[in-house]
């Protein structure tokens, strides 16, 4: 597990491709269950780990995931999210040449629960998905964006691209057809938020994995 920053109420971590962030069955590993073995181990703390995850991200992405330490800096880095004062910076490569330079896509979003899948709707019930994004590099057949989320739903720049045409490298479940060596190409690259008791702004930047290099060559 790579940590990019610790103190008595944060961890920050770089969640690897193919690990959920949690919710997984009694003896299967996440990024909670690692991130909880690594505190017990290194300050050996015997018995059950506080420890609050408050930036999930889904199992085949990668990037920065923003954990809490303590109950309190847990709520109030919920409430953060919740008044939109966190700026999340993602990074995805999709198929297709994406021809405006930035743009917002607004959509409707409902779920397929069978399927554990989310659709773009005309359901005037369907929630809400805001996001903008500039283009950072076109290449042969694939583009490069910069995403910042306006509204967090589940699965949301995913299902967004994808209905809009352009899915992203890797992922299967949303229409992609090209392979990716790991996981998919969408990373959060960097969040920035209010330190829970010191108030100061705080950015965190996760490199990009090993599978990225052959968008950079």
């Amino acid at each position: 597990m790579q940590v990019l920053y610790e103190d008595n109420h944060l961890l920050v971590v770089v969640k690897p491709a193919g690990l959920p962030t949690m919710g997984v069955g009694k003896g299967e590993k996440s990024l909670l269950t690692l991130a909880k073995d690594y505190i017990a181990e290194k300050y050996q703390k015997p018995g059950n780990v506080y420890l609050g995850i408050v930036s999930r991200l889904d199992t085949p992405t990668t990037g920065v995931v923003v954990i809490a330490r303590t109950s309190k800096a847990a709520s109030r880095l919920v409430e953060q999210f919740r008044q939109h004062t966190v700026t999340k910076t993602y990074v995805a490569v999709v198929d297709g040449i994406v021809p405006e330079d930035s743009g917002t896509l607004r959509d409707r979003m409902a779920e397929e629960k069978r399927h554990r899948k989310m659709f773009i709707t005309q359901d005037p019930g369907g929630i809400e998905a805001v996001l903008h994004y500039r283009v950072v590099r076109r290449f042969k057949d694939r583009t490069m964006l910069e995403i910042h989320l306006e509204t967090g739903r589940k699965h949301q720049i995913r299902v967004q691209l994808s209905h809009h045409g352009f899915p992203i490298v890797g992922d299967y479940k949303y229409r992609s057809r090209t392979k990716f060596p790991v996981g998919i190409a969408l990373h959060a690259r960097q969040v920035t938020l209010r330190h829970p008791t010191l108030e100061e702004e705080m950015t965190f930047t996760a490199p990009f994995p090993a599978a990225w290099k052959v968008f950079f060559e």
